[in-house]
Formats: structure tokens, C-alpha cells, sequence
């Protein structure tokens, strides 16, 4: 039974300690809640003065944000105008000369189509040519044509005749005149085109061989046809002109056919071209000029002389004039003495004096100074 009592006590001792304890605890936590309540009303406050700080910072923050917003937008519209009047007048600047350089391809562009037409003429026209070319008769036609107008150009009408009969029945392209010697020289046109376009298209070894022949041939049948038909003892010069209408021509032969040029050089047949036919023309009209001014050179001798006396006939009324000149001269000198003399004297009346008796001056004429007695 006092062990029961006894746990019985200490049980109650322990419920009592906890009270007390729990009393404790709780009025330590009323301190805390009271002390905690005097901080809450203080952080309170605090809190009530920062947040109207913050509203006054803010109500500040936004005056200035507006003020600012303003002025960024003031600004941003400048900018946007500027911006907006340059893109406008590069916008207008890029429209000028994209106009400008529209107009000027514009004109180009005629100016191409014009040169393409004028291309597709020319060759339209090279084509005709061509065919022109390829018939024999036309060719030759063409050649004689174009040695009449080199020498049409290169010399007067009195040293030329085209189409002319010679003695041997033979008719010349163009005979040009000139003294003996060296005589009259024939021209004759020959235009080997079929073999130099076979010599120009020839591929293979056997091709060029057939050609060279051809070529050959036809060059060696032109220079022993103008050597026989046209150099004519005593009707005309020792020598004939064959006449290439070709440059080309003319190149090849003179570059890879060195025996047709002997040949012609023994035959006495000189080959040449437009260009060197002109430079022969050339010299031809300064023997011409050289032989006209040999035959008048009796006629200028003679005018030489005329002329002499003319000068000298020229040099005596010259001297003569010379002679008129000196005497008119020294009576122009004898007319100033005496100018000068009725000067002096109109002078010396003038200073003369009246007398008080005016009626016996008057009356008897007063005596001339000795000086003026003389004659002028």
C-alpha cells in the first residue's frame, strides 16, 4: 500500500512539475507574443512610412518616366522624320536616275538594234557577195570594177582608157598612158577565187597537194595569157600589170608561191594588189606630172623671159614714180617757204599802228618795211 502511495506521490509530483512547467512555458510565450506584437506594431509603421516613401518614389518615378516617355518621344518623332525626309529624297533621287539610266539603255539599246540591222544587212550583203563571187563572169566583173575605180582615183582622165583594142585584136581591162618609154602600160584584171578557196579548205595532205596544183595552174595561165596578149612591140611597154582584187590573195602568194613569182618576174608580168596597184598609180602620176612639165618647159622659158622684161619695165616707171615724187617733195618745200613768208608778213600788218591824223593815214598808204619789200 505505500509502495502504491509512494508511485501514487511521484506521479503526482511529475504531473505537478510538468504543470509548472507548461505555466512557464506559456507565460514565457505571452512575453514573446506581447514583445512580438510591440514589433509587429513598430515593423508595422515602419512598413506604413517605407510603403509611403515608395509611393512618393513612385508617384516621382512615374513624373519623370513621363517626362522622359515625352521627350523619347519627341526625339523618336525628329528621328522618324528625318529619316523618313532622307528615305523620301533618296526614294526620289534613286527614281531620277533609275528614269536616267532607263533612258540612257533605252537609247543603247536602239543604238544595238540599229547596229544588229545594220550587221544582218552587211551580212546579207556578204553573202551576195558571195554568190556574186561564185560565178565566174561576175567575178571578173567585179575585179574590172574595182580596178576602175583605183584608177579613176589615182589618176586624170587624159592617162587612162578602159576596154581598149589593141593592135593584135587583144581587148585590155584599162591601158594607161604614159611617154615613151617606157610606153603604155596594160592592166588586166584576174581573180583566181576556186582554187584559193580549195587551197584555204583543203584539210588532209592530198587535199592541200590538189589545190597547190590548182592554184599554181591557174596563177601560171593568167601570167602567160597577159604576157602573150597584152606587151606589144612598139605599142606598148616591155611589161604587163595582173591585177589581184584580193589582199588575201596577194598574202598567199607572195608568202608560200615563190616560183609564180619568178615566173612573172621572167615573163615580164608584175603582180599586184589593191593596195600596191595604188602605190604604182601613184608613181605613175609623178612621171606624168615630170614628163607635162618637161614639155612645157619651153613654154615656161619663154614666159620666164616675158616676165623679165615685165620687171624691167616695172623698174623704170618705178624710178620714174621715184623721180615724180622728189619733185612734187621739193616744190611741197618751196610752197611751205612760201607759206610761211605771207604768214610773217600778215603778222607784221597786223602789229602796225594808226597814227592820231587817221584821215592822212588813210589817205597815203605808209611805207613797207625793207624786209617785206622782197618777194615771196
Amino acid at each position: 500500500m505505500e509502495i502504491a502511495l509512494v508511485a501514487v506521490i511521484g506521479f503526482l509530483l511529475v504531473v505537478a512539475l510538468f504543470l509548472l512547467f507548461k505555466m512557464q512555458k506559456a507565460e514565457k510565450l505571452a512575453a514573446s507574443a506581447s514583445a512580438n506584437s510591440e514589433n509587429l506594431t513598430r515593423l508595422t509603421e515602419t512598413l506604413l512610412t517605407q510603403q509611403a516613401q515608395v509611393e512618393g518614389q513612385l508617384k516621382q518615378m512615374s513624373a519623370d518616366g513621363a517626362a522622359s516617355r515625352a521627350e523619347i518621344n519627341k526625339t523618336l518623332a525628329e528621328r522618324l522624320d528625318n529619316v523618313s525626309k532622307r528615305l523620301g529624297d533618296s526614294l526620289t533621287q534613286s527614281t531620277e536616275k533609275t528614269g536616267q539610266s532607263l533612258t540612257e539603255l533605252q537609247a543603247r539599246l536602239a543604238v544595238i538594234d540599229k547596229a544588229q540591222s545594220n550587221i544582218m544587212d552587211l551580212s546579207t550583203q556578204v553573202v551576195g557577195l558571195q554568190d556574186i563571187l561564185a560565178n565566174k563572169q561576175a567575178r571578173g566583173a567585179f575585179g574590172e570594177i574595182q580596178l576602175n575605180d583605183l584608177v579613176k582615183s589615182a589618176l586624170p582622165p587624159s592617162a587612162y582608157e578602159f576596154q581598149v583594142s589593141l593592135s593584135n585584136g587583144r581587148r585590155a581591162d584599162c591601158l594607161i598612158k604614159l611617154p615613151n618609154p617606157p610606153g603604155s602600160i596594160v592592166v588586166d584584171a584576174k581573180f583566181p577565187l576556186e582554187s584559193y578557196h580549195m587551197l584555204r579548205q583543203a584539210e588532209t595532205d592530198s587535199d592541200k597537194l590538189l589545190a597547190t596544183r590548182a592554184f599554181t595552174g591557174a596563177m601560171q595561165k593568167h601570167i602567160t595569157d597577159i604576157s602573150e596578149k597584152y606587151i606589144v612591140d612598139g605599142e606598148t611597154a616591155e611589161s604587163a600589170l595582173l591585177f589581184l582584187p584580193s589582199e588575201a590573195v596577194y598574202a598567199e602568194l607572195h608568202a608560200n608561191f615563190p616560183a609564180i613569182l619568178e615566173k612573172s618576174y621572167k615573163a615580164r608580168v608584175w603582180i599586184v594588189s589593191p593596195t600596191t596597184l595604188m602605190a604604182t598609180l601613184n608613181t605613175v602620176r609623178a612621171v606624168l606630172k615630170d614628163s607635162q612639165m618637161r614639155a612645157q618647159a619651153g613654154v615656161i622659158q619663154k614666159e620666164v623671159g616675158v616676165l623679165l622684161k615685165d620687171i624691167e619695165r616695172l623698174d623704170e616707171r618705178v624710178g620714174k614714180l621715184g623721180q615724180h615724187f622728189a619733185q612734187a617733195s621739193k616744190d611741197i618745200e618751196l610752197i611751205e617757204t612760201s607759206s610761211r613768208k605771207i604768214i610773217n608778213r600778215a603778222e607784221k600788218i597786223e602789229e602796225l599802228q594808226l597814227g592820231d591824223d587817221g584821215a592822212d593815214i588813210l589817205s597815203s598808204p605808209p611805207e613797207m618795211p625793207r624786209q617785206m619789200e622782197g618777194k615771196g
